[in-house]
């Protein structure tokens, strides 16, 4: 498997792109802020009806339109006719953010389609997250909860820097995973060894699962910062943060803004 690509580390990473008041999460005019002012970007993909990757957080469309159902049931061209909150825009694809982004970094989230983070990877959202991927000059890196998710993807794009996404596995966070999985899950067993980096919710950045595996070298993301001062509590382990909310510093100390 390809290393997480030093451009991941040198910029903090903006989550769901650069959002906010008008702009919409995931949207194009988020990513297109966040790559013009240097910023990498995180951004989620969720499949289509059709087969195409795009770029959607949530499994059903309520929180981030007007309409309503999961966005596996629409096509792809039925997505991109909605509209993202007032803004105008409609859903993108992967293929589309991938060309506003350019040469900014670039990491996505591929979306759980089990529910319950189970052994059943979505061989659609694989293929066209791959297809869309192919030839694009800059660097990227994909990631997912689920680790059959991931290793999937690996599988299909080798030279693919992909991780895994982690935190404590709360039941409350997790009702429909079992909770024998969300233990397997939260303790690592076995999970960290075939993946390129981590990327750990803040909040349980100080677990020994974690310090284990950047012991060994393996880089660490941290999301969702939303100040200076926890991107400064967060750095103490972390190798570079996501956030929200806020505008790090490009460069400088840890933990600044600007």
């Amino acid at each position: 498997m390809a290393s997480l690509p030093d451009a991941f580390l040198e910029v903090p990473i903006a989550h769901r792109g650069l959002h906010g008041g008008d702009v919409p999460e995931n949207s194009r005019t988020a990513v297109a802020r966040a790559a013009a002012e240097g910023y990498g970007i995180e951004i989620d993909v969720q499949p289509s009806r059709d087969g195409s990757a795009m770029v959607f957080h949530d499994a059903t469309l309520e929180r981030m339109t007007f309409a309503a159902g999961r966005v596996d049931a629409r096509t792809a061209a039925e997505l991109a006719g909605l509209t993202l909150s007032d803004s105008g825009e409609g859903i993108p694809t992967l293929a589309e953010v991938l060309q506003i982004a350019g040469q900014a970094p670039l990491l996505i989230e591929l979306k759980d389609q089990s529910g319950d983070l189970g052994p059943a990877p979505c061989p659609a959202l694989i293929e066209a997250v791959a297809t869309a991927l192919d030839g694009h000059p800059g660097p990227v890196a994909a990631m997912s909860f689920n680790p059959a998710l991931a290793a999937s993807l690996a599988a299909r794009c080798p030279g693919l820097a992909v991780g895994l996404v982690t935190e404590a596995f709360r039941a409350d966070d997790w009702p429909r995973v079992p909770a024998e999985r969300r233990e397997r899950l939260a303790t690592a067993e076995g999970l960290h060894d075939d993946v390129a980096f981590l990327s750990c919710g803040r909040r349980d950045l100080d677990r020994a699962p974690i310090r284990a595996a950047k012991a060994r070298g393996l880089p660490v993301l941290t999301w969702t910062i939303r100040s200076a001062e926890q991107a400064a509590a967060a750095l103490r382990i972390a190798d570079q943060i996501t956030f929200e909310e806020y505008r790090p510093a490009l460069t400088g100390p840890a933990g600044t803004h600007r």
